[in-house]
């Protein structure tokens, strides 16, 4: 494995996850800074709920798909060969690289989203069947609490129980992943945790919950 273009897939990564759409969005068609309205939250769905869909579906398209490519990024620059374990763990790498960017973003002060849709798109490229799963349970609890933070959870402890129960993958760090990814959404939504336990959680679409 060429070790400087590794490094370069990384670098590459970082910047892609650090492109604050949804603050970039809200600063260029409503000249407002998107985390201090709404949810607070620089993401896609409160890019949809303040900035609507017109605005907020494109955030959302662009969100998944900086990590989609980050985490393709190993297999552009043939770091190892297809279908290995390598292969994966190296996207997975990038991908986690590109959901520390969004999270972290060097463009936006170092505060931006959550990284659900981040992280979706680099699922996606690694799985795409289990994502549609996923996917599945999100929009299946959106439709019931109609509360995204409820169905991001959601989805995001689906995540390793459907890899475990239903999928299969040659990599342990894939599987270490989506446990991973099921501990950080919790982590990233303990406002929103702290928020439905007063029952003071925004709807996405409704009143209050």
């Amino acid at each position: 494995m060429n070790i400087l273009l590794a490094f370069t897939a990384f670098i590459f990564a970082y910047i892609l996850g650090s492109i604050p759409t949804a603050v970039w969005a809200g600063m260029i068609f409503r000249g407002i800074d998107l985390r201090e309205h709404g949810s607070g939250n620089a993401g896609a769905a409160n890019a949809i709920r303040v900035l609507g869909w017109k605005i907020g579906l494109p955030v959302l398209i662009i969100d998944m798909s900086k990590g989609w490519l980050a985490a393709m990024l190993p297999v552009f620059f043939s770091l190892a060969d297809p279908g290995t374990a390598l292969i994966t763990n190296l996207q997975i790498g990038t991908g986690l690289t590109a959901i520390l960017g969004h999270i972290f973003p060097v463009f936006a002060r170092f505060r931006g989203g959550k990284g659900v849709a981040t992280a979706s798109g680099v699922i996606l490229a690694i799985h795409p069947l289990l994502t549609l799963s996923c996917f599945g349970v999100f929009l299946i609890v959106l439709l019931i609490t109609r509360i995204v933070s409820v169905s991001s959870m959601s989805a995001g402890i689906a995540f390793p129980i459907l890899l475990f129960a239903l999928f299969d993958t040659p990599s342990l760090m894939f599987k270490l992943f989506s446990i991973l990814v099921a501990v950080a959404l919790f982590v990233t939504h303990r406002e929103n945790i702290k928020r439905l336990l007063k029952g003071e959680e925004k709807k996405f679409f409704g009143k209050k919950s």
